[in-house]
């Protein structure tokens, strides 16, 4: 076994270890998310994209749809507990970030922290993303510090576990065309330029030709 092989084993026993005694809380916890030097969080109950306006709850629906240049939030299916000597660093699955999404949340949670993290994500890409619900999104790496911190993080998302009013307000009632809209609207612009094109095509083969008719047919009179 090599040296990194042994390192990535460590860690997940270390990971394994924290869990079970409480350092670290996943709820639900899942031996099958452990990676060899992270946790695998999956996609949670509730989202709500620019196009769509309104929460989406991912258990009846199934999955969250992110249309072309939507933006999007989501909660993570696992309930976090950070002890005061850990610390995370967490990341969108390679297999999200190969298909075009970008993820505007993170990448710190902080020693103390409790709750269900909130990502936002945005598609960069011209195709429609879905996120199946419970699906593999987030990879946690968990460090331990040297000794426990002095203050353990008392922020406005301590505790959340599900989307508030103000947080579906900022996507769904923000002023301006949502870049979704302006991937639409650009595109119907540009189907409308194609065909006026083409009926300026027309026109401009067609109309000297009608002229020329018109004028034999009144030099004939």
């Amino acid at each position: 076994m090599s040296p990194e092989e042994t390192d990535h084993d460590s860690d997940r026993a270390a990971d394994r270890q924290a869990v079970q005694e409480g350092r670290i809380g996943i709820e639900p916890f899942d031996e099958r998310q452990l990676e060899p030097a992270t946790y695998d969080l999956r996609v949670g109950p509730q989202g709500v994209t620019t196009s769509k306006k309104e929460l989406v709850d991912l258990r009846s629906a199934g999955y969250l749809a992110i249309a072309p240049g939507d933006f999007a939030i989501v909660t993570v299916h696992e309930r976090l507990e950070m002890g005061d000597r850990h610390v995370g660093r967490f990341g969108l699955r390679s297999k999200y970030a190969r298909k075009g999404l970008l993820a505007t949340t993170g990448p710190q949670i902080d020693p103390g922290y409790c709750g269900r993290l909130t990502v936002g994500l945005t598609n960069l890409t011209p195709k429609t993303i879905s996120l199946p619900y419970k699906d593999d999104l987030l990879s946690v790496e968990y460090h331990e510090l040297t000794e426990p911190t002095e203050r353990p993080y008392q922020g406005p998302f301590q505790g959340r576990d599900e989307l508030r009013a103000e947080d579906i307000e900022l996507v769904t009632e923000s002023t301006g065309m949502a870049y979704s809209e302006v991937l639409t609207t650009l595109s119907s612009l540009s189907k409308n330029v194609a065909k006026l094109s083409g009926t300026m095509n027309f026109m401009k083969w067609w109309l000297p030709i009608g002229l020329g008719i018109i004028a034999l047919m009144v030099a004939l009179d």
